[in-house]
């Protein structure tokens, strides 16, 4: 099964309040999951990681074994796919165990999109954001 896991990771002052958000779409586009996570004070480079690793998981739980994930940090994009070093320490831990995930699907693509295109998992980083004031 194919899933599309759309990630988003937030910061409010960065570092500063941290959420993740993700979407998790099946073929036809219908959205499977969906949901964030609180992080307490984070950077925002720290929530984009812990939105793909939260995605890979739940992706893996729902019985997917082809992954398209789509993002709008070009760091952590590049960075998965190989383009770009991971020179911070905290970073490459996260790094490591997206890359480690990642490992577990029979094909897998990291996708970079814009801000706007990624709305629904902006949207989920946000509502948790807004609950925490």
């Amino acid at each position: 099964m194919k899933l599309t896991i759309y990630t988003d990771g937030g910061s409010r002052n960065n570092p500063g309040p941290a959420a993740t958000g993700v979407v998790i779409k099946d073929e036809q586009g219908h959205a499977v999951a969906s949901y964030g996570e609180y992080l307490g004070e984070q950077t925002n480079n720290y929530a984009e990681y812990m939105a793909v690793i939260s995605g890979l998981k739940k992706a893996k739980e729902l019985g997917a074994d082809e992954v398209e994930c789509v993002m709008d940090s070009k760091l952590v994009c590049e960075q998965l796919n190989g383009r770009w070093k991971v020179k911070e320490p905290t970073l490459q831990k996260l790094f490591i165990q997206a890359w480690n995930l990642t490992s577990q699907f029979k094909k897998i693509k990291i996708r970079h999109t814009l801000r706007e295109n990624n709305k629904e998992a902006d949207a989920e980083v946000n509502k948790i954001l807004d609950r925490r004031r």
